[in-house]
Order: C-alpha cells, then sequence, then structure tokens
C-alpha cells in the first residue's frame, strides 16, 4: 500500500476517534453544542437536538472507521466522501444561511477536516484513491468542480428558502 493510502487511513482513523468523542460528550451534557458550536442561537440547543446531532455524529465515525479499514472498497470510499460533503454542507449552511453557528473554532474545525478530505482524498477522476494512477491536475479540477457544482446546486436552493 503507499504511504498516502496509510497516511489516508491514519486520518480518516483520527477522525473517527475525535468524532466518538463528540458523540459522547452530546449525550452527556447538550450545553456543550451551544457552547462550541451554535453560539449564534445557543437557545435552540436542547437535548433532542443533541442527541440527534451525536447519533449522526456517530454513524459518520462508524463510516469512516471502516473506510479506514478497508480503503479499496469504492463503495466504502464513496460514501465516506459524501459524509463529509454533508458535514460541509451542514456547518456552511448553519454559519451563512441560518446564522446559528458563527465561525468559531468550534465550527471552523469540521470545516477544515471536511474540505481537506475532499481536496486530499478525491485522488483520481473514479473518486477513490489508487496506488497505480499518480494525482493528475486534470482530474483534481474535474473532481473539485462536482463537488463544487453539487455544493453550489445545494446553497442556492437552502438560501431561496432562506426563512425555514
Amino acid at each position: 500500500m503507499s504511504r498516502f493510502l496509510n497516511v489516508l487511513r491514519s486520518w480518516l482513523l483520527m477522525v473517527s476517534v475525535i468524532a466518538v468523542g463528540n458523540t459522547v460528550q452530546s449525550f452527556r451534557d447538550h450545553s456543550f453544542l451551544s457552547q462550541k458550536l451554535y453560539t449564534g442561537t445557543p437557545d435552540y440547543v436542547n437535548g433532542l437536538q443533541a442527541r440527534t446531532f451525536g447519533i449522526w455524529t456517530l454513524l459518520s465515525s462508524i463510516i469512516r472507521c471502516a473506510c479506514a479499514i478497508d480503503i479499496q472498497n469504492r463503495t466504502l470510499y464513496h460514501i465516506t466522501l459524501w459524509t463529509f460533503v454533508l458535514a460541509l454542507g451542514h456547518f456552511l449552511s448553519e454559519a451563512f444561511i441560518y446564522k446559528t453557528a458563527p465561525l468559531t473554532i468550534g465550527v471552523m474545525a469540521p470545516l477544515i477536516v471536511a474540505s481537506e478530505f475532499l481536496y486530499r482524498g478525491h485522488v483520481n477522476c473514479s473518486g477513490s484513491p489508487s496506488e497505480e494512477e499518480e494525482l493528475s491536475d486534470t482530474c483534481l479540477r474535474r473532481g473539485t468542480l462536482v463537488m463544487g457544482t453539487v455544493l453550489s446546486d445545494w446553497f442556492t436552493c437552502l438560501s431561496s428558502q432562506q426563512n425555514i
């Protein structure tokens, strides 16, 4: 296995372990979310919302850990890619559309992690890393363009429903 894949696997495992910690914190004390993430409207955070966030984070953690174990599995890799797209979309919409999560370190951290995986993890045109293929600028641009189009369409749709 290439050095890049080993680093990517280790990084995914580290992100998964951190997410498990966030899950435990979400179940233990829901004020964690209002103090660290949703500081724009802390009164919106309640126990139910915190537990839902915790389950979502735990599911993402399990998927990312499974991908770290079996990174050659294309389907699992694509699902992992989408967990980062959803996380990026969620935190960007909460920060810029709904204004419930200002850009603090608690919001910037998941944005950086999701962006990093989408940038570095999208290595070849098929969307999964391969030892045989080199990182090509053309392929990276095409992958970034596709992700940018998906996110752009999603934010256009959300911004048209801004009062929800």
